[in-house]
């Protein structure tokens, strides 16, 4: 199994795990926009039993779409996002993909909440859907 390896922009939180990603997304969600300052962020869902972490973050407590938890975790030193926890999808870790060191390796299959996309964004992936994570 490969490891894959990330931190944040100052380097003061380093993370790995060593799975594939369970999936590749891009959300372009009104939350995902103004956390990244971008039109949508990819992000890589790993179970969290696979992610083991180094360094001290903080965690901004957010809300979802269907009223739970959103754990928006970052660096406090430089404020890179590292990941989410998503309370409506436990055991998994959304790591922000722009951390990873090799953020090319994987690209979105999906892509959430395509009606917040930006009106000049092209469609990024085979699967769309309008709202959030399907089921």
């Amino acid at each position: 199994m490969t490891k894959h390896e990330g931190s944040c922009l100052c380097g003061s939180v380093h993370y790995a795990f060593e799975a594939e990603p369970l999936m590749v997304g891009a959300c372009h969600c009104k939350n995902c926009q103004r956390q990244s300052g971008a039109p949508f962020s990819v992000i890589c869902g790993v179970p969290e039993a696979a992610y083991e972490q180094t360094g001290i973050t903080k965690t901004y407590q957010d809300k979802g779409d269907s009223g739970q938890a959103v754990e928006r975790v970052f660096c406090p030193e430089c404020g890179s996002p590292i990941l989410s926890r998503v309370g409506a999808m436990p055991g998994m870790v959304f790591i922000k993909a722009g951390t990873l060191d090799a953020p090319d390796q994987f690209s979105p299959s999906i892509e959430l909440y395509c009606d917040r996309r930006w009106p000049w964004m092209p469609e990024l992936a085979s699967q769309r859907f309008p709202l959030g994570f399907p089921g």
